[in-house]
């Protein structure tokens, strides 16, 4: 009997065990259960739900799955809080992916706009004071006084003497009519006139030709004929040219002197065709010399020349300088700002970087801030300095993108362009692993190297000051671009030296830093390519 009691007691205990077990591993169950929903309801919250794909090109077709378009392109996805409301030009992008750009802005605000406009010159001897000694008589030359160029001298002083057979007749028959007039003085009025006049005909035939008043004075009280005759200068000044040499025959009207008075000087600017609006004749420029580096030369402007130079596309500003230490030399090189203030008072304005031109539109991006982009056709007015006038399409205290809005372009649908910002900013190296097309691409232990891409398209515009080239250009694969208009600065400047506008060009970019593409190759569709060496030795990589 005891030993059935000890059974039942044994068989009850594990039974208790065995109920104990059960309630613990459903109750950890549960625990682990709960903590799991809130992670994954947590992970769910993070995941952006992709709405549709949308047209990489801006088309207005869509797809509820991923899929190519013709030129086999990606459908580019568009997820949930990204869509624009129905019929808004709002753009919105996160803000993830507006730091990966490096989106810049700035306040429109009022200023003063001081446009500076700045120009090579050289340095030219006045037109007005130049002097060529150049005899009206044949004759060869006997002496030289002043016998090398550049030396100066003043007006009368002796240059050489000469010989002339011309020279000699005439003082010859001065002095005879002189002696007649003697031997007449007893005779009537009209014989005494008649010598009279044969005698003033014979000076002033040496006077015509140049013999100076202090020679013929001297003639007139020595009475007596001189073999070698002096030539003087007219005018005081410096000896540019020099054909003179002592003992040359010279015929009548040769040139033996150039002389130039240097007393006041040109200096003749280069200014280009797009600036000449804003210089006007009486306006001061400040000029500064290679030579003289820490000085400042204080002009006005008194003449602007009315053809432009086709090659160059610049035309002639003339500056008066007054240059009476003669530090200025002609064909010396310098370098002269005009400062031009458009009005005292402030205007609104805009950085350049900011606007996007199409040629017919002029548009910027207003952030409205949370990732917020409306694009706004605005009015312009001049530019000056870095920033542009605003005549209609802001208020002053908005926020424009002034960088980063380089794959905007005017002519195409904005709204897609700007997808197609996503579309680079979901390629960046890091982000689903992989690789924006242009970007720069680094190895361990190796210097960054930039992708090249590929070009076709026409050139618009030059602007040789700042080594940039307007094109229209075709779309460009490899950066997803649509086909648009845009600037490109050029590494090399001799790149643009043979381009004219309306020339089809085949080019290559690279990416210098971050969203700027520069030019490292162009050529004419018909001529040798111009390249740069270095830009041959990143494509060899």
């Amino acid at each position: 009997m005891k030993t059935i009691t000890s059974l039942i007691a044994i068989i009850a205990l594990i039974a208790a065990a065995l109920a104990a077990g059960y309630w613990w591993g459903s109750a950890k169950s549960a625990t682990s259960t709960s903590t799991v929903e809130p992670q994954k309801s947590e992970a769910s919250i993070h995941k952006p739900k992709i709405l549709y794909y949308r047209n990489p090109m801006g088309h207005p077709d869509t797809s509820p799955v991923p899929k190519k378009d013709s030129m086999g392109m990606d459908y580019l996805p568009v997820y949930e809080g990204e869509e624009s409301p129905s019929g808004s030009s709002v753009v919105k992008i996160s803000t993830e992916k507006i730091q990966k750009l490096g989106v810049r802005t700035e306040i429109v605000a009022l200023r003063e706009l001081t446009r500076t406009v700045r120009a090579v010159a050289t340095v030219q001897a006045d037109e007005r004071q130049l002097y060529t000694v150049a005899p009206k008589f044949e004759g060869w030359i006997q002496r030289l006084y002043v016998n090398t160029t550049g030396q100066a001298v003043k007006k009368g002083e002796a240059l050489m003497d000469v010989y002339s057979p011309e020279l000699i007749t005439a003082q010859h028959e001065y002095l005879i009519a002189r002696k007649g007039m003697r031997s007449v003085e007893g005779s009537g009025p009209e014989v005494r006139a008649g010598m009279q006049r044969l005698s003033e005909n014979a000076l002033q035939r040496l006077r015509n030709w140049d013999i100076s008043d202090f020679d013929l004075q001297a003639l007139q009280e020595e009475g007596r004929i001189k073999r070698y005759v002096t030539l003087r200068s007219p005018a005081s000044g410096a000896v540019i040219e020099k054909p003179a040499i002592q003992g040359k025959r010279f015929m009548a009207g040769e040139a033996l002197y150039q002389i130039a008075d240097l007393s006041k000087v040109w200096v003749l600017a280069d200014v280009f065709e797009q600036d000449l609006g804003i210089v006007q004749r009486g306006q001061s420029a400040a000029i500064r010399m290679d030579a003289y580096p820490d000085k400042v030369f204080n002009g006005e402007v008194t003449f602007i020349y009315p053809t432009v130079m086709p090659e160059t596309r610049t035309a002639k500003v003339r500056i008066e300088l007054p240059n009476v230490q003669g530090l200025l030399k002609p064909a010396m090189y310098g370098r002269v700002e005009f400062a031009s203030t458009h009005s005292k008072n402030k205007m609104l304005t805009v950085p350049d970087s900011a606007v996007l031109d199409s040629g017919t539109r002029r548009l910027v991006l207003v952030d409205l801030g949370e990732g917020r982009f409306e694009p706004r056709t605005v009015k312009l007015g001049i530019h000056a300095d870095g920033y542009v006038e605003v005549l209609g399409g802001l208020e002053a205290g908005e926020t424009v993108v002034v960088s980063a809005n380089f794959l905007i372009d005017a002519e195409s649908n904005l709204k897609a362009a700007l997808g197609g910002f996503d579309h680079h900013l979901g390629s960046i190296p890091g982000e689903n692993g992989q690789a924006t097309p242009g970007a720069s691409m680094t190895t361990p232990g190796a210097a960054p190297v930039s992708a090249s891409h590929h070009g076709i398209g026409t050139v618009k515009e030059m602007d040789w000051v700042h080594a940039t080239v307007t094109i229209a250009h075709d779309p460009i694969a490899s950066l997803d671009w649509p086909a648009m208009t845009m600037d490109f600065r050029a590494r090399d400047p001799a790149l643009l030296r043979s381009l004219k506008p309306g020339q089809k060009v085949d080019f290559e970019i690279v990416e210098e830093s971050a969203g700027e593409y520069v030019i490292v190759r162009i050529q004419s569709l018909h001529a040798s390519p111009t390249s740069n060496p270095a830009a041959n030795d990143q494509r060899g990589h």
